[in-house]
């Protein structure tokens, strides 16, 4: 985001989940269970070796999407834990457009669509593929028409207040410059972008900093709060290095997603290996160093299905093993949990609006 955050935050309040956590840890153990019917499921590692987990849930099985080789796989099984062990199937083969990342599996109406990045280069912009059923049957992709057609990664589409939008990370011109921001557009349908694209984030915090060239945001995901709020949680820093983490965007009460000053955003890692970028109160990870690009393992992918506050609840994210030197290579997609936490007070300083916001954050663990 634009603008210059008071480097301390207000701690926040723990007021909807009950089951205290060790706050010292972000490795503290989940409760036994979740509230009685739930569809959330806590799980062990999956531990499918590679980044960029995409997962939702469709009745009562889960389906991934990942790059493999040429084109885009997915993994269908009963549980996340049991994604590890089941084999994968291609559902799309790249045609010569090169540099497939980052998959994102959601459903719209009664179809099933795959937002991925493709290009080389300068030309990575976005694409999607459609189909009736979540493991097969997808046909050939499409591009999608982004605004200023820039520079595009990370593409996720959504449903909020009624209209379709999509967040990605992308660049403010033609060629690379020194930050990779998150821009908003609305969707007319899922395979259509409609008017202007508008900034909401930049990496301009000092934790957001610590590795650059560009200095980064990236993966995008949406959530939404038991208040009914808006969040956008990404990634920041370079996720070639173990300062990789996971922050959030979170949108005020009656506030306009294309608005930039309207979203307030963490004081710091919420998420993440390295104590010193860490939010005041959130301890950093035990298990894992650089942790980000996460998916929230929705039913069928929609924010209309985040988890109600109280229990625990699935994510998954990838990371590299303590001990493991880091690399691109040695990521893995692993499960934790994270929990809707209470009276979170994200302050600001320098810009248009109120300097702070107090609302739903987020807690998460290994």
């Amino acid at each position: 985001m634009a603008s210059v955050l008071t480097a301390t935050a207000i701690a926040a309040t723990f007021a909807f989940h009950q089951p205290t956590p060790d706050a010292t840890s972000a490795s503290a153990s989940a409760p036994a269970a979740t509230a009685a019917g739930s569809d959330f499921e806590l799980a062990a590692d999956t531990y499918v070796p590679g980044a960029d987990p995409s997962v939702i849930k469709v009745g009562d099985t889960y389906h991934a999407v990942k790059t493999v080789g040429g084109g885009i796989a997915v993994r269908s099984a009963s549980s996340l834990a049991g994604l590890a062990d089941v084999a994968s199937r291609t559902i799309w083969t790249d045609p010569g457009i090169g540099d497939i990342w980052a998959p994102k599996l959601v459903k719209i109406g009664s179809k099933y669509y795959v937002y991925f990045t493709g290009g080389q280069s300068a030309a990575h912009r976005m694409y999607v593929i459609s189909s009736d059923s979540p493991d097969t049957g997808y046909g050939a992709e499409t591009k999608l028409a982004l605004p200023d057609d820039m520079w595009a990664i990370d593409g996720s589409v959504f449903r909020y207040n009624n209209q379709l939008w999509m967040v990605w990370s992308g660049w403010s011109k033609a060629t690379n410059g020194t930050e990779q921001n998150l821009y908003i557009v609305k969707m007319s349908g899922p395979t259509t972008p409609t008017g202007s694209r508008y900034i909401i984030s930049q990496p301009r915090e000092s934790w957001e900093r610590k590795v650059g060239n560009p200095y980064i945001n990236e993966a995008p995901i949406p959530l939404k709060d038991p208040e009914g709020l808006l969040h956008i949680v990404y990634s920041a820093n370079g996720s070639w290095s173990d300062q990789y983490c996971i922050g959030e965007l979170r949108l005020r009460q009656g506030g306009d997603p294309t608005y930039v000053w309207d979203w307030y955003k963490s004081n710091g890692c919420l998420f993440g290996s390295n104590p010193d970028t860490m939010m005041n109160g959130w301890p950093a990870t035990s298990k894992v160093d650089g942790p980000g690009s996460n998916s929230f393992a929705l039913v069928n992918g929609d924010i209309d299905n985040s988890p109600p506050a109280g229990p625990r609840a699935p994510f998954v994210y990838h990371a590299v093993p303590k001990g493991t030197p880091y690399s691109w290579s040695a990521r893995q997609w692993r499960n934790g949990t994270f929990v809707w936490w209470g009276s979170t007070t994200y302050t600001r300083a320098n810009v248009p609006g109120a300097t702070s916001n107090t609302g739903a954050g987020l807690r998460f663990f290994e």
